[in-house]
């Protein structure tokens, strides 16, 4: 039993189970048996293969399902359960995936954990005999404390270019669990699925239970090729758009906060067309009048203008900001609620909380019960009747900063189902938006980074890593998210957040899909310049960015690296854009030396100019170089002189033809 493609409990089997059911006859075990199977072609390089497996005594059926996407060598597989016993059955667990390892000696695990502001942070383990289980319940989001992605190197701790390594990732926007066990014999289990804390889920006859898509990905080269594989397959098929355009915007949050009107907005358009941006982005407080959102403990729920800040609406400031030459998006957190709220007060039923016991606030507000189904039309209705009064809205940024403290549904006949049917009711409304919407941009936030998982993503085209804009902070962050999620879905702003110099905030946000969140009236001439300058770069390479593979160069998290440095390059090896940032404070910190790239075509010959240089910059000290192959800076590298004076440096690569 213990290389079972989905392990039973009750049976023989002695060690961590993928499903454990409780019959409609009270008996707690479960037995499998493979029946059959199948493939089918799902497209050109899409091979889906389906097992059936069937308790030989009880009209119990299991079919595995195996996703192959060929060209990107990932793989997504998920589950579907069913019966016709005489009456509901229930479900304690119900795992998505179960693989089993038997080809290594060692196993090293490295997961990513963290907290608000400080975001993916990595850890690595040598796994021992016994189970090592990472989980979240945090209800309405995966990963604030633990992310549901992991890699693991086989035999030996893998680095990018070298060693066996397997990425995986739960597609599931709630309470998760990944559990990795080293059986008996020294080989590794791993289950992973929806958390079955608190969610026993009861299932009556002729009821199909699917299961979340877990993904994976395997590398013989080292962790830089499995994320080129997991980036182009989230691209091409997971991502909304994964491989069209995406919009800069300015935000007003850092400039307005809370305290902003209809005058002092319209100037905000005005300073987003000087700089170049696409669009406007009205964050948190345009909202509520009986109780007006002046600040974060009231009105969340009342999605109406507020009248003293707006009293011409949000039409108002649709038309104003297409005039001036840019879209207009908005801010929405359509799930939650805040207790001094109408919202509140007309329907308290529909808010997640337990009866006889004290209101837990989360960011003072509490989460709407998304698996009542008058709840979801609710949230489904805010959305529509946004986008139907105003169709040429430009964008939403939906939020999520609430956890479920007390867990309990006034309307769910089934508290047990409360945590799962939660982020199914999420799904299907995101579903039936993402139906009459195809192509609005839309970004996934969660008080930072905390709901970034390919199920939200089907739905997202980008997503927002972290709260902390610092600069610094975000080389960091942005790294480690880069393993799992391609850059033209990590959003990346310039803020006034750190000590950086606007060079460096600039150059960091360049990495990603670049944004603004500053008072443009704080600049000066050459801040202005610069980031005008900028915008018009981007616009010129962020194909690159957003479309190449990832090389990362050197890590900021290696001991003694003053240096963090990685490039994104073209499918043909024609272009590539490169990133090198100072980490460091130390005396004399730096390049000491050449650094040798990737990805390049080692017959091709390069020119490399440095660009996004600061006006007034000496032109003695830019980098400009002509007719060096691919293969003496594949070999040999090329020093891009950063230090405390350059504190970061783009440099692109163009074939010589």
């Amino acid at each position: 039993m213990y290389s079972s493609a989905y392990t039973p409990s009750g049976t023989r089997n002695l060690l961590e189970p993928a499903i454990q059911v409780i019959h409609a006859d009270d008996n707690p075990s479960l037995d499998l048996k493979y029946i059959r199977h199948e493939q089918t072609s799902n497209g050109p390089d899409v091979v889906l293969t389906t097992v059936h497996l069937k308790d030989p005594e009880y009209p119990f059926e299991v079919t595995l399902h195996y996703k192959a996407y060929q060209h990107e060598n990932v793989i997504e597989q998920w589950t579907s359960i069913k019966h016709t016993e005489p009456k509901a059955i229930r479900m304690q667990k119900y795992a998505s995936a179960n693989l089993y390892l038997s080809s290594a000696h060692n196993y090293y695990l490295t997961h990513f954990h963290g907290d608000w502001a400080r975001e993916m942070n990595a850890e690595q383990i040598q796994l021992s005999a016994g189970l090592k289980v990472l989980d979240t319940k945090l209800g309405t989001r995966a990963d604030l404390f633990q992310a549901p992605s992991f890699f693991l190197s086989l035999n030996q701790p893998s680095d990018e270019d070298h060693g066996e390594v397997l990425f995986g990732t739960l597609a599931w926007s709630g309470n998760y669990q990944l559990q990795f066990e080293i059986d008996p014999l020294r080989n590794l289990r791993i289950i992973a699925g929806i958390n079955p804390y608190a969610s026993e889920y009861i299932l009556p006859p002729d009821t199909e239970f699917i299961t979340p898509s877990f993904l994976l990905t395997y590398s013989n080269h080292g962790l830089g090729r499995a994320s080129q594989n997991l980036h182009r397959w989230a691209r091409k098929y997971r991502i909304p758009h994964g491989e069209g355009n995406r919009l800069t915007l300015l935000n007003n949050w850092e400039a307005t906060y809370f305290d902003f009107n209809e005058d002092n907005l319209t100037m905000l358009f005005e300073d987003g067309k000087k700089l170049g941006v696409d669009l406007f982005l009205l964050d948190d407080g345009w909202f509520g009048n009986k109780y007006p959102r002046n600040d974060d403990r009231a009105g969340l729920g009342d999605w109406q203008e507020n009248t003293e800040k707006l009293p011409h609406g949000i039409a108002y400031l649709v038309r104003k900001a297409e005039e001036i030459g840019i879209k207009f998006g908005i801010w929405l957190e359509p799930e939650m609620v805040s207790p001094k709220s109408e919202l509140y007060e007309n329907h308290s039923d529909w808010v997640i909380k337990a009866p006889n016991r004290a209101e837990y606030y989360y960011r003072n507000q509490l989460v709407l019960d998304m698996s009542n189904p008058e709840v979801q039309n609710f949230v489904y209705s805010v959305v529509d009747g946004m986008l139907s009064k105003h169709p040429t809205l430009g964008y939403i940024k939906w939020d999520c900063n609430a956890v479920i403290y007390n867990a309990y549904s006034a309307t769910n006949p089934h508290q047990s189902h409360v945590y799962v049917e939660y982020v199914q009711g999420l799904y299907k409304v995101l579903d039936r938006l993402r139906i009459k919407y195809p192509d609005l941009p839309m970004m996934l936030c969660s008080g930072g980074g905390a709901r970034v998982d390919y199920g939200a993503l089907r739905y997202f085209t980008e997503f927002w890593p972290s709260d902390n804009t610092d600069g610094l902070e975000r080389v960091f962050i942005q790294w480690n998210y880069s393993f799992f999620y391609p850059a033209i879905a990590t959003c990346s702003h310039v803020t006034n957040w750190g000590t950086q110099p606007l060079k460096f905030r600039t150059d960091v946000a360049m990495m990603g899909k670049m944004g603004y969140d500053i008072v443009l009236s704080k600049l000066d001439a050459n801040e202005l310049a610069f980031s005008q300058q900028a915008l018009k770069l981007y616009a010129r390479i962020k194909n690159i960015i957003w479309l190449g593979d990832v090389f990362r160069l050197v890590s900021p998290f290696e001991i003694n690296n003053d240096i963090a440095s990685l490039m994104y390059v073209s499918e043909n090896q024609d272009r590539a854009v490169w990133f090198t940032y100072l980490v460091s404070k130390r005396y004399r910190a730096g390049t000491t030396g050449p650094i040798r790239l990737k990805g390049l075509d080692s017959g091709k010959k390069y020119a490399l100019q440095e660009i996004n240089v600061y006006p007034g910059t000496d032109n003695s000290s830019v980098l400009t170089e002509k007719n060096i192959s691919g293969d003496y800076l594949m070999t040999f590298g090329f020093n891009p002189v950063v230090d405390e004076r350059r504190t970061s440096v783009i440099l692109e690569l163009t074939e010589i033809r």
